[in-house]
């Protein structure tokens, strides 16, 4: 199997577990067939979708590829054929999730840097492709995102899209530029969830 195949086929199973987790949270929130397709794929591309219109990628590849699209509506169908059972799957899809967004960060960070964009452009860009569609999810079923209070997810999205900028300015090999990225982010992700790592918080205070 050759590299771009098997970058491929990642990419999708990281859009697979993203939809999962969309079409998860709207059939908690008990949304019709409809509302759990829409959020299924916004959770799934609504990222990448962002990141192109904002590289002038036009038109965005999750809408233009029709791949992004099935694979959304499939992890989507199938949630709702079998919600029991993938309640059940938290631990390996979390798994897929943190594959996807090391995915998602490099690719959107290499993207960037592809459409001529500086380097910090090209990291910001690569946290919004991996966390974008799980904001917009959020935002949609009106809760604070999970983003922004708790978890480390969008840091290791950042330290992924940052090592694979540095691994492009310093012309290191394809393979250490694309997959030690990747690693570190996974790396980060699911070592944050087995030892509940989380930024610090900081309570309200009382006020007499």
């Amino acid at each position: 199997m050759n590299e771009r195949l098997m970058f491929n086929l990642v990419d999708l199973a990281g859009t697979f577990a993203f939809a999962i987790s969309g079409a998860t949270a709207a059939r908690r929130r008990n949304l019709d067939l409809f509302g759990i397709l829409a959020i299924a794929y916004i959770t799934a591309c609504g990222g990448g979708i962002v990141r192109d219109l904002c590289i002038g990628a036009i038109p965005p590849a999750g809408l233009s590829d029709w791949r992004y699209l099935l694979t959304a509506v499939v992890a989507a169908l199938l949630t709702i054929l079998a919600y029991r059972w993938v309640e059940r799957l938290t631990y390996p899809v979390r798994l897929f999730d943190a594959m996807g967004l090391g995915l998602f960060a490099v690719y959107g960070a290499n993207k960037a840097l592809a459409f001529g964009h500086n380097a910090e452009v090209a990291i910001l860009l690569g946290m919004v492709t991996a966390i974008g569609g799980g904001v917009a999810r959020d935002v949609l079923l009106a809760r604070v995102s999970v983003v922004l209070q708790k978890e480390i997810y969008a840091l290791a999205a950042l330290a992924g899209a940052a090592l694979a900028v540095i691994g492009e300015y310093l012309h290191w090999p394809v393979l250490w530029a694309t997959w030690l990225p990747i690693l570190l982010c996974f790396a980060l992700r699911v070592l944050s969830l087995y030892f509940h790592w989380n930024l610090p918080r900081f309570g309200r205070e009382h006020q007499g």
